[in-house]
């Protein structure tokens, strides 16, 4: 019963820097284009030079 001493407050810190990096991540704009990256792969916007020719 005593480890709950030290394991409560231990989880409420690595949950206050989870919940702080998650703001951080929504003010910096990392969720902002969700769709973008999944149809950016799709499309090839750059030819490669090709050797040769």
């Amino acid at each position: 019963m005593d480890i709950l001493v030290y394991l409560i407050p231990v989880a409420l810190f690595l949950g206050g820097l989870g919940l702080l990096g998650f703001l951080w991540a929504m003010r910096s704009g990392q969720y902002e284009d969700l769709d973008g990256a999944a149809a950016r792969i799709l499309f090839d916007d750059t030819e490669t030079p090709r050797k040769g020719r």
